[in-house]
């Protein structure tokens, strides 16, 4: 599949050097470059790009501008470009892929892309299963029920398998082993019974790719898999612990009480 990408910058050898770092990534193809944000929203809305490469700050029209800008027709996804650090936070909350400090390193590049490339899979499977379901009403009204009260994705979509680079080694954990994720600014330090490994993700990214099934967030910091909840310990205020099969305890905030609702039912 191609990545029809957009780049945007005020400043030409900020672009040059993007499209030169892009090179070895044969499924993206540079479609357009815009040098201020009134072109950038106008070659997105008429040439519809898979992705944009959005500096933040530019004059007039800043790069969160632009997104509000494209909002009534189905965005692009974007990755917020910046000098500064203090962006980072607006970047994610604009629900950005990721954000990348200038000059961009090339690691973090290649990692922004496989994340693009994961995006782009879940919408296009999630845009067929639409288009099924559409077509079932019509010539099968009884499977299409059927399949509205299923989620067909269900064992497919979910990773199994997360790759984390720590201390300069790329580690495979396995899902299931994960007892819980507790946000540290932005990295997300993963627990399991015998380890912890450091994640550069949002809360909000990692939460997309883990079964809500299974991983549910229970403090505005904090990831728990249910599977390995093995008692529920009542607090003050309407909060408890949930203590796990390591022995660790993790604190339920009053807000996500109905959590732990599925383990006193």
């Amino acid at each position: 599949m191609t990545i029809r990408t957009i780049l945007v910058d005020d400043e030409k050898l900020a672009i040059q050097g993007l499209q030169l770092r892009l090179e070895p990534f044969e499924d993206v193809e540079i479609i357009d470059t815009c040098q201020n944000g009134r072109e950038a929203i106008r070659a997105i809305k008429t040439q519809k790009p898979d992705l944009v490469f959005l500096d933040i700050q530019m004059p007039g029209f800043d790069g969160f501008s632009v997104v509000q800008g494209v909002m009534e027709i189905d965005p692009p996804l974007f990755v917020f470009v910046t000098a500064f650090q203090e962006h980072a936070i607006r970047a994610f909350e604009a629900n950005a892929v990721n954000y990348l400090m200038k000059p961009v390193d090339e690691d973090k590049l290649a990692d922004t892309i496989e994340r693009v490339r994961q995006r782009l899979a879940e919408k296009k499977s999630t845009e067929e299963a639409e288009k099924l379901k559409s077509v079932l009403s019509e010539v099968a009204p009884e499977a299409a029920e059927n399949l509205a009260g299923e989620d067909p994705e269900a064992a497919s979509r979910f990773e199994k398998l997360i790759n984390v680079k720590d201390r300069g080694q790329i580690f495979r954990v396995e899902v299931g082993t994960i007892e819980h994720i507790e946000a540290a600014g932005d990295y997300m330090c993963i627990y399991t019974g015998d380890n912890s490994l450091i994640l550069r993700e949002t809360m909000k990214d990692l939460e997309r790719r883990l079964d809500p099934r299974k991983f549910q967030r229970v403090h505005r910091s904090t990831i728990v898999n249910l599977d390995q909840v093995r008692q529920v310990k009542p607090h003050t205020n309407g909060e408890c612990f949930l203590v796990l099969e390591s022995g660790a305890e993790v604190k339920v905030s009053r807000s996500y009480r109905d959590v732990v609702a599925r383990f006193v039912h």
